[in-house]
């Protein structure tokens, strides 16, 4: 059983597991469906992204329950190097995962791949996918437009999303991942937040009025703000162009989600290129270092630790949010 303090539950994984599984089959979701969704949200717990992990199914739920019942995913164009799918409206999760899998495909035939997915919703962690390229020997990139949530700098509404962008690059050890959102605050993040009626740090949000807010539920009817003000505005516009590319002018929501596939050996031998970026990590890591400073970290470092250590020990969830996949589980 679960160990319980007054407002968190500890599960291990294989209590996370049978929970996500029995709330997703509820949810309708074929066998094989389940073990994708589940693959993909354990893994982000076990991460450190509690947000992504199991209180993403709660969101699905609300989700699914507005949206039209999917139909199965198809092919809209395709050339040797690119394919075209539209998602038939099921969740992301399930559309990335596959358009993932047609990206190594075809790279692994012709060196370079690019994948576009629209007609989809909640994707998920974009280093799930990246990390599944760079596992197969490929530099991957992946990019998301998605529904509007972020202000521009200036503005009282929203006008682009959250727009996260992601890469990996395999190396001798663990791949490098680098994920990021455009904006200050990804929406699963404040959806949890709305949840567990936290309260927001100044200057990320706007209310519906245009007015800065620190409540996350009047942030949730307005805006965030991009990070790093017109940087990240400029990043996120630039992730915006690229979803056009993944079919978000057709998309009733102006979503789209690309995938990259690239065989170094395009470039030169993926051995050599694993063993200069190895190189490159470690001169980075052998920097002097500023007082009181520990270690230099490198992106994905503190994931990799996570994902060892919660994969024994396992994960710790709101009691709230378990109660709540009980509920939907029975």
């Amino acid at each position: 059983m679960p160990a319980e303090t007054s407002a968190r539950v500890q599960l291990s994984v294989a209590e996370a597991r049978a929970l996500s599984d029995k709330a997703l089959l509820a949810l309708g979701y074929a066998e094989d469906d389940v073990r994708i969704l589940s693959d993909h949200m354990l893994d982000a717990a076990l991460c450190g992204y509690e947000y992504s992990g199991l209180p993403k199914i709660l969101n699905m739920a609300e989700q699914r329950q507005l949206r039209p019942a999917p139909t199965e995913m198809r092919v809209l164009y395709e050339t040797p190097v690119s394919t075209r799918f539209d998602g038939g409206g099921e969740n992301g999760m399930l559309t990335l995962y596959r358009a993932t899998q047609a990206a190594i495909l075809k790279a692994s035939v012709q060196g370079f791949s690019i994948v576009g997915v629209n007609n989809t919703w909640m994707s998920g962690r974009g280093s799930f996918y990246v990390e599944l390229m760079a596992r197969a020997g490929f530099i991957g990139l992946h990019t998301v437009s998605s529904r509007f949530q972020v202000a521009p700098p200036g503005g009282a509404k929203p006008a682009l999303g959250t727009n996260p962008m992601a890469f990996g690059f395999p190396t001798e050890g663990d791949p490098l991942l680098i994920d990021m959102g455009t904006s200050a605050l990804m929406f699963t993040d404040l959806a949890l937040k709305v949840r567990r009626g936290e309260q927001l740090h100044a200057g990320l949000a706007i209310d519906a009025d245009g007015r800065p807010t620190q409540d996350p539920l009047l942030a949730s009817l307005g805006a965030v703000l991009p990070f790093g003000g017109y940087k990240g505005f400029a990043l996120g516009l630039a992730m915006q162009a690229l979803g056009i590319l993944a079919g978000s002018g057709e998309d009733k929501e102006k979503s789209g989600y690309l995938l990259i596939a690239i065989k170094p050996d395009l470039m030169l031998p993926l051995v050599e290129y694993k063993r200069e970026l190895q190189l490159s990590l470690q001169r980075i890591k052998a920097t002097p270092l500023q007082a009181g400073v520990a270690a230099i970290r490198i992106p994905s470092e503190r994931a990799y630790r996570d994902r060892k250590k919660n994969s024994l020990s396992g994960i710790t969830v709101d009691r709230d949010i378990v109660l709540a996949l009980q509920k939907l589980g029975a």
